[in-house]
């Protein structure tokens, strides 16, 4: 399995769930996969374990020591990562970032996971976006979204902006939003007519784990 990049079409939609629950699956396998999480704002040092990168860490089974070599740029407010950096007289340096997930996602042979920060289009600079950031990895993305009503609309959007910059998205996992209006499976059904050629994957709430475990077999097959 060549390297993927976790994105989503927004915050909050399952990202980091999604990307641990893989890891910990591949782990019960003896399959011991890479995961890196280059960006995240909104980092609380004083709780390194609650944020995405510490959960990431955790389901590798590796220290909280470890964070700068898995997300070496991290960010105290909750916001964009351009804002959030512009609050700490920052900015992101974009090739800097580009280079640090290419050369990860080249140097290792293992299952590797690359995830995104907010959605598609989360700024990342005056410029760039987190879709500019996965095209100039040359990674394939798997697209996490919600069940929620709209969550079609938004889906859709997401996936063509991600295929104008040639971004190849491997699979659109819906990951079930509590207490939505719309069936999961009538978003999953309505999905797969309308982005054919796309595996779409459900994650229902009610039983996410033997639905995690397939589409870990599944993007990860023997």
């Amino acid at each position: 399995m060549a390297a993927l990049f976790i994105t989503g079409t927004g915050t909050d939609i399952g990202k980091t769930w999604l990307a641990c629950a893989l890891l910990r699956h591949w782990r019960s396998q003896g399959r011991p996969p890479l995961a890196f999480k280059p960006l995240l704002s909104g980092f609380d040092s004083s709780l390194p374990e609650a944020s995405d990168a510490g959960q990431i860490l955790s389901a590798l089974g590796r220290e909280m020591n470890e964070l700068d070599a898995i997300a070496p740029w991290r960010f105290a407010a909750p916001l964009s990562p351009n804002m959030a950096a512009a609050l700490e007289g920052k900015a992101i340096d974009f090739e800097a970032l580009v280079d640090f997930s290419r050369r990860v996602a080249d140097a290792n042979a293992c299952p590797t996971l690359i995830e995104g920060v907010g959605g598609v289009m989360a700024p990342l600079t005056d410029r760039q976006t987190v879709r500019d950031w996965i095209a100039a990895s040359h990674l394939p993305a798997v697209l996490v979204v919600g069940s929620y009503l709209g969550s079609l609309s938004h889906t859709l959007t997401a996936l063509e902006a991600l295929t104008k910059v040639g971004v190849a998205t491997k699979a659109i996992v819906v990951n079930e939003s509590a207490g939505s209006t719309v069936e999961l499976d009538a978003v999953i059904e309505n999905l797969m007519c309308h982005a054919p050629g796309v595996a779409v994957h459900g994650i229902p709430r009610a039983a996410p784990v033997s639905s995690v475990i397939r589409l870990a077999d599944w993007l990860l097959p023997e």
